[in-house]
């Protein structure tokens, strides 16, 4: 678990990261270099899950052999199934990474979400329902490591 405490805000307890796959960990299908290691990382703090659309079809070979549940959405209605897997996990301690326009309601309701500009840029509409803005991913994975960075960011 990653304990955060905001200076005039909330105390959030992170038990699960969810992350988008395609724009946020991985470009053009492929995991972008230092993602897997993150993922490793991670996977003795908090349970990882990549919920994904998985546009170039790669996702589950990316991420067979690391620690992550990596659920496959079909194309329709995207925002709204990302969503209901949230609620499953409880917003409420989860962190969410994405970047893009089906990641918008996750962005906005999980206790902290990172929009990833990364190499494929990333929707208005995800940007604006984020907590945090990142140019790249692991400068998102950087922000859950060292949580004083979070705290300075959106402290009261």
């Amino acid at each position: 678990m990653i304990h955060i405490e905001i200076p005039d805000g909330p105390t959030m307890h992170i038990e699960h990261l969810l992350l988008d796959f395609n724009g946020t960990i991985a470009c053009d299908g492929s995991l972008i270099e230092g993602v897997a290691a993150a993922i490793v990382d991670f996977d003795s703090v908090v349970e990882v899950h990549v919920v994904t659309g998985n546009t170039f079809n790669t996702a589950e070979h990316e991420l067979n052999d690391l620690p992550c549940k990596v659920v496959i959405l079909p194309p329709e209605g995207q925002a709204n199934k990302k969503h209901e897997y949230l609620k499953g996990l409880g917003p409420e301690k989860t962190a969410v990474f994405g970047n893009g326009h089906n990641d918008r309601l996750i962005l906005k309701e999980a206790a902290v979400g990172v929009a990833v500009l990364g190499p494929e840029g990333a929707a208005v509409s995800a940007m604006q329902a984020a907590d945090v803005v990142v140019r790249e991913i692991g400068d998102a994975f950087a922000l859950l490591k060292d949580p004083y960075r979070l705290k300075a960011l959106l402290r009261g």
